[in-house]
């Protein structure tokens, strides 16, 4: 009977409560934004393949809000659409955060298909099943990768748009599809062009735990974590080091480190805002700019460890300079970073790893 009464729960809509539909609600930036929508009284459904997510995480939510018709996770491949319409045909959803992505610059000029059809082909499939069960509200996660090396900085949402790797040439066209789709319906579209994300949950409770084999890929937080867990012989061989004759002022890339918790907050207020047939686009970043070695020397302080670094030759596919100008989100969704202490913020993700050295474990038997 209370399996019965879950499963109505999701399949009904509900005067006063919205249901959000989390892709890649397993992931790093997904689990974080689900826990504060749970938190806020939404009810959300997570749908991830767990190729870059975490079950682990997952569970915790899960023990967290475990009041029937709060939470539910179902095992998908956004790939595959006659599943993914099923999912839509199922429940009953008001809107769509949609974070399930491949999201490596470096991965991405190595293995430029698996990205157009896991950014761009599923995005697709989430549109359609969105156009054909009437879902008409979308959040869609995109990335300052959309702009490639402009001219000028700080980068605002009128930045001319030439992506150069293909992370950001399947970001870009995912919202080409997005926005032309939204001239023909009354969707309301919000989309968040984010920075570079660092930090976890304050309270302790989710953290980023990346794939291993991903590891020279992922973020620089993360490689410095391992270097000062001894789990790498320090940062040599991540792909952010990589490059110390940029037009800097040390000579490294310079990025806007944007907290996860401030980044999800911008998601609410995005959905909070997002009107019918109303498109609105939106850089999430500090709006200050942080060179490589400035951050490893943070990363050094927050976890006190002398983590060796040994700058290489810069990688194909990035650039020199990127941070944001956050003027318009401040002024229409009354959104600003409030965790701008770039030690702090490492110093609290950093409490995560020291806990959780396995990251979140592997289960032995897979959720669903």
């Amino acid at each position: 009977l209370i399996s019965l009464l879950f499963i109505v729960q999701f399949s009904l809509r509900e005067q006063g409560v919205t249901h959000v539909l989390v892709t890649g609600g397993a992931g790093y930036i997904g689990s974080h934004a689900t826990l504060r929508l749970l938190k806020d009284g939404y009810r959300v459904t997570i749908v991830d393949n767990l190729s870059r997510g975490n079950i682990g995480a997952v569970k915790i939510l899960q023990e967290l809000f475990p009041e029937p018709g709060r939470l539910q996770f179902i095992y998908a491949d956004l790939g595959d659409a006659k599943a993914v319409n099923k999912i839509f045909s199922e429940n009953a959803f008001d809107a769509v955060m949609h974070f399930a992505a491949v999201a490596y610059v470096g991965e991405s000029t190595m293995y430029p298909l698996k990205y157009y059809h896991n950014i761009t082909s599923n995005t697709l499939v989430v549109l359609e099943s969105m156009a054909r069960h009437d879902v008409r509200t979308l959040i869609y996660s995109s990335t300052c990768a959309t702009y490639g090396e402009p001219e000028k900085m700080p980068i605002t949402e009128e930045t001319t748009q030439v992506p150069i790797n293909p992370y950001g040439k399947a970001k870009k066209m995912a919202e080409d599809m997005i926005l032309d789709f939204s001239k023909t319906s009354d969707m309301a579209v919000m989309i968040l062009r984010y920075f570079n994300v660092i930090g976890s949950d304050p309270e302790g409770r989710l953290g980023e735990s990346p794939p291993p084999e991903l590891r020279e890929h992922g973020r620089i937080s993360g490689a410095c974590f391992d270097a000062a867990r001894g789990i790498m012989p320090g940062l040599k061989f991540h792909s952010q080091v990589k490059g110390t004759d940029y037009k800097t002022h040390d000579g490294t890339c310079i990025r806007d480190y944007i907290d996860v918790t401030d980044l999800v907050d911008a998601h609410v207020k995005a959905l909070e805002k997002a009107e019918p047939g109303k498109v609105g686009i939106y850089n999430v970043g500090t709006g200050k700019g942080r060179s490589v070695k400035e951050f490893v020397e943070a990363c050094k302080r927050a976890t006190g460890v002398a983590i060796k670094v040994d700058y290489l030759p810069r990688r194909p596919g990035d650039y020199a300079e990127v941070y944001s100008d956050p003027t318009k989100i401040r002024n229409e969704l009354n959104w600003t970073a409030r965790y701008t202490d770039l030690q702090e913020s490492l110093q609290v993700a950093w409490r995560w790893q020291k806990a959780h050295r396995d990251g979140y474990g592997t289960p032995s038997v897979m959720a669903s």
